[in-house]
């Protein structure tokens, strides 16, 4: 059992620092014992597995975080602002009172050697992150621990005396780093429930040499809301400030948007009416948040709008995308038909604004979104966009009017402009349908912190 501790500990080694390593090399083919061993370590990183190595033979294992964008097993990290990286080994020792380890080893002459560790309780490290929350130049460490399946402990660390302090200890459901305050150092907002189990935002800054909580403001969704499906998104609104959209799920079906800003170093909540006490921005949810949609470096919310012509078997939306300002008013950026089953999303003509009706339909190998109009009591088909896959996609993609607008790996997207189009006074023409249709880029997750 050791060798194999072992054996993934040189791995989890090699893995961190292949990176650092990659190059162009000549191919050569050894035998297959040299095929299948174990990657040679540099020098300099060979006391450093020689270190945890002797964790292992403690009984340790290894314990890398769950969730967040820092999940390797051994991080390389510089800390002090030295130039030079320390590494962390998120480990656990299953018979100790405090099982969840995270050992720091500082770099030295010829290797490595131990010089902290962090140690938390519960079933797992959740996540961590780097950032200097002061300006110093060296890095606190914001720790997420599992401590139950439905509860989250959040430690804020900083190494400043060259052994661990913690700053911050606190439940959370979400979080966020970002400098809401412009003061060119990140503001650490922490989402909770209160006593009372209603949603709470608490924004900690840097004060008097410490972590402290300068305000505090009420969200709209509840913790459940917003630890299924909801998510947290830095933006900006239009005038450039930076906020946080956070949005909670209710039943899978409907979304409520909460937007914070710091003014006058205070957390508030822009679209948080006065009288009903919960945001404003509620509407349908169909898996679409918050984001620059446009390229406008400001920071759009969806709602989407019922179309004329959905029934109750099948349900049609344009996506009015909204920008905000400090005050919480609302303008309309951009109007979109998202289809989200085949990943694309076609930028809407104002002219077409409460004109244009949608149905989708389904065939062999494609599926198909049909436009029309209404023209009296008559329902005019003027556009097409396909998603075609299979063997024959190439061929039928191009077949009768139809014209190739963009590709991923196992589709071809193409329209057909119909008669219709050509009777129409909003009609659109094939360059125009080009610039209008967009690929839904899938922005890669994490997962939370």
């Amino acid at each position: 059992m050791k060798r194999t501790g072992r054996a993934v500990a040189a791995l989890a080694l090699a893995a961190v620092l292949s990176g650092l390593l990659s190059g162009c090399t000549g191919l050569r083919f050894g035998s297959v014992e040299e095929l299948y061993a174990l990657p040679s370590l540099p020098a300099e990183y060979q006391a450093l597995e020689e270190s945890i190595n002797a964790l292992i033979d403690e009984g340790a294992e290894y314990a890398a975080p769950s969730s967040g964008s820092n999940i390797q097993p051994v991080q390389l990290v510089d800390l002090d602002g030295d130039g030079q990286e320390e590494a962390l080994a998120f480990m656990r020792k299953p018979a100790e009172e405090r099982p969840l380890k995270i050992y720091i080893f500082s770099p030295e002459e010829g290797g490595y050697r131990r010089s902290a560790v962090l140690e938390g309780s519960g079933s797992a490290i959740f996540s961590i992150v780097y950032s200097d929350l002061d300006g110093d130049g060296r890095t606190e460490l914001v720790v997420g621990w599992k401590t139950a399946s439905e509860v989250q402990a959040l430690t804020v660390y900083t190494l400043r005396s060259g052994q661990p302090e913690e700053l911050l200890r606190t439940p959370y459901v979400k979080y966020a780093l970002v400098d809401l305050n412009d003061s060119g150092c990140s503001e650490l907002v922490v989402f909770r429930a209160d006593t009372d189990g209603h949603g709470l935002a608490e924004m900690y800054g840097w004060q008097d040499g410490t972590l402290a909580l300068q305000s505090s403001s009420r969200i709209s969704v509840s913790m459940a809301e917003l630890s299924n499906l909801g998510r947290v998104t830095s933006g900006a609104l239009r005038d450039g400030t930076p906020a946080l959209f956070v949005v909670g799920v209710v039943d899978s079906s409907v979304e409520i948007t909460d937007i914070l800003t710091a003014q006058d170093g205070e957390l508030r909540n822009i679209v948080l009416s006065g009288i009903t006490g919960t945001s404003t921005e509620v509407a349908r949810f169909l898996s679409l948040y918050p984001t620059d949609i446009n390229g406008d470096r400001i920071t759009e919310v969806p709602v989407p709008v019922l179309l004329t012509g959905s029934s109750e078997e099948q349900s049609y939306y344009r996506v009015e995308w909204r920008s905000y300002d400090a005050s919480g008013a609302f303008e309309r950026a951009m109007s979109a038909y998202h289809s989200t089953e085949d990943g694309w999303y076609l930028v809407l003509p104002e002219s077409w604004r409460d004109r244009v009706l949608v149905r989708r339909e389904l065939g062999a190998e494609e599926s198909t979104t049909v436009f029309s109009y209404r023209s009296g009591l008559d329902q005019v088909d003027f556009m097409k966009i396909s998603a075609v896959t299979g063997n024959s996609r190439e061929i039928k993609a191009v077949r009768g009017g139809r014209f190739i607008l963009s590709r991923r790996a196992e589709t071809i997207y193409c329209a057909e402009l119909l008669a219709g189009n050509a009777d129409w006074p909003s009609a659109m023409t094939e360059d125009e349908l080009r610039t209008a249709f967009n690929l839904v880029t899938e922005e890669w997750q994490a997962g939370d912190n």
